[in-house]
């Protein structure tokens, strides 16, 4: 089962009295046992439950019910992976170029890294039934991740492999519309100054800066939340 699945059964039952108010849910490996699943994906289903308000994680405590959920807007930031797919399309992703160098000195400025300090610089390409949907630039921290170093991007994107491996506790989110310069316009197979809809987002780990991506939309592209 995917986590939004998971997340809707777990929904039900809430609803549905099954679990109540105050009560204790089964330890995560045991619902991935249920469901057939990964821990790691019971895990994004009970996190994002708990972050509109359905439930309360504790530490060595375990899930529980809230007595009174409070339901809080969310924007639902999909992974290009599961927004490609469920429209019934194919996804296909292709690394461009991977480089160990020192951070540029508005990435330090704007993440507040270090100046000199080494960063893995990345550019991907995010396809739907092999037409261009997304071109990806992003740069992580290794100090914050040591262990991105050794990660083969060569089959999976950064973003599959950060939501697996490292839980975020901050983010900045901005959308704005860019004009296509000539890289982005050749792998987007558009023209040069074409206006793209653009979205930066940095993310943090109890402080540490752990990775800033900046993701290009092919044109016509429309981004569909629900609250």
């Amino acid at each position: 089962m995917s986590y939004r699945d998971i997340k809707q059964v777990v929904l039900d039952r809430i609803h549905n009295k099954i679990w109540a108010p105050d009560s204790l849910l089964p330890s995560e490996t045991d619902l991935a046992e249920e469901f057939s699943s990964t821990r790691t994906t019971v895990n994004r289903a009970l996190r994002e439950l708990a972050e509109e308000g359905y439930l309360e994680r504790k530490r060595k405590a375990g899930t529980r019910v809230l007595n009174a959920p409070a339901r809080k807007a969310q924007f639902a930031i999909p992974l290009v992976r599961d927004e490609i797919t469920e429209t019934g399309s194919e996804y296909r992703y292709a690394l461009v170029e991977r480089n160990v160098l020192p951070a540029p000195h508005w990435l330090s400025a704007r993440m507040n890294i270090p100046q000199g300090r080494d960063v893995l610089h990345l550019r991907c390409m995010h396809y739907t039934d092999n037409a261009p949907f997304q071109y990806e630039v992003r740069w992580i921290v290794p100090d914050s991740i040591p262990e991105v170093l050794d990660a083969d991007f060569s089959s999976v994107g950064p973003n599959d492999w950060l939501v697996q491996k490292v839980p975020f506790t901050n983010l900045e989110l901005s959308f704005l519309a860019t004009k296509a310069d000539q890289t982005v316009a050749e792998f987007l197979d558009t023209q040069a100054g074409e206006p793209i809809f653009t979205a930066e987002r940095i993310t943090w780990l109890r402080g540490q800066p752990v990775t800033l991506a900046k993701l290009f939309f092919a044109p016509g592209y429309r981004m569909t939340t629900h609250l």
